[in-house]
């Protein structure tokens, strides 16, 4: 199998893959887990906050939007756990949840630039 250098092969997860298909209720969170992906604004903002912590304030001023129309997109990436959040007093700062979410994007850009 043809690997690009930055791939991780997991032969268990390969294996599952070929072998079974999920149930249902597992096919349904893949696909709305692809729904949150499938908007430009979340994405952009998960592209803002890639290595770095920001609160609202900063994510409209770098996207040159709303705070809470980013506020409403928050919401949604925080439910789907693909942020987190951490409180300094009366402000939040949104950070994206873990390398997985990172590795998703990352995976994604290499598709998309492939050709």
């Amino acid at each position: 199998m043809d690997m690009c250098s930055s791939c991780q092969y997991n032969p268990q997860i390969v294996d599952r893959l070929k072998n079974q298909i999920p149930d249902d209720n597992i096919i349904n969170n893949l696909a709305e887990m692809f729904k949150v992906f499938g908007d430009n604004t979340r994405i952009r903002i998960l592209w803002a906050l890639f290595d770095k912590e920001l609160c609202v304030y900063d994510i409209a001023g770098e996207l040159g939007m709303s705070q809470s129309a980013i506020s409403h997109q928050l919401k949604t990436l925080k439910q789907a756990r693909l942020i987190k959040s951490r409180r300094d007093g009366k402000n939040a700062f949104y950070s994206i949840d873990d390398d997985h979410v990172k590795k998703i994007i990352e995976q994604m850009l290499i598709h998309v630039e492939e050709n």
